[in-house]
């Protein structure tokens, strides 16, 4: 069974769906069998490359929020986080465009460790407040994840995987993904947002019921 799985780095939501799906992988007899596919998902595409921005303005910015809804809505996604095992940091934090933060992870799929690099780019921004923004950070954090550093910032410096970030951008949209975590199974059945674990679990055994 495949599992493509759409998401942004900078998505708080996107890491935890990322451990509810894991924890219902593990309790499914065919995980062994089961191929995760990371995909590119941009949810500010148009974020000016190369520069960070405060993430409380933003969100302010974005959504017309106080400052005090900021602190309300962090307060309550930390302990959705903690939940599931997360310590996220969100106060103080920065955003930005993630081109290149996706375009690492497609040369981590090519070289068979994508998870491993999309768990350190994670763990790096929710939870060490480590930039996955500037080429030299993302290149010492993919090292640290199995990549080769001088692999990484070649593929930056040439924008060798732009084009497929974008292509998947598109594909999600052309699927009806309108937001991330975006789940699809076997190319047939889609389940969108951090779901509970048991929607995961039954989302998997109906895959496997539907293969069958």
């Amino acid at each position: 069974m495949r599992v493509d799985i759409w998401s942004d780095i900078v998505c708080p939501w996107c890491y935890v769906g990322k451990r509810r799906f894991e924890k219902a992988l593990a309790t499914f007899d065919g995980r062994d069998t089961v191929e995760i596919i990371h995909r590119s998902f941009q949810l500010d595409p148009r974020s000016p490359r190369g520069q960070t921005f405060d993430r409380k303005q933003m969100l302010q910015q974005k959504y017309g929020w106080s400052t005090i809804q900021v602190q309300q809505a962090d307060a309550q996604m930390t302990q959705i986080a903690a939940a599931e095992g997360l310590d996220y940091k969100l106060t103080g934090g920065v955003t930005g465009n993630t081109m290149d933060a996706h375009q690492v992870v497609h040369l981590a799929r090519e070289r068979g460790v994508a998870d491993a690099v999309v768990e350190r780019l994670y763990r790096a921004h929710f939870i060490e407040q480590r930039s996955i923004f500037d080429r030299e950070s993302l290149a010492a954090l993919a090292a640290e994840a199995g990549l080769d550093p001088a692999d990484v910032r070649d593929a930056l410096e040439r924008d060798v995987y732009a084009a497929a970030v974008t292509a998947d951008n598109a594909q999600a949209h052309s699927l009806g993904a309108n937001g991330v975590p975006f789940f699809v199974l076997d190319n047939t059945l889609g389940v969108s947002g951090a779901q509970p674990v048991d929607v995961f679990s039954q989302a998997l055994a109906q895959a496997a019921a539907d293969r069958a």
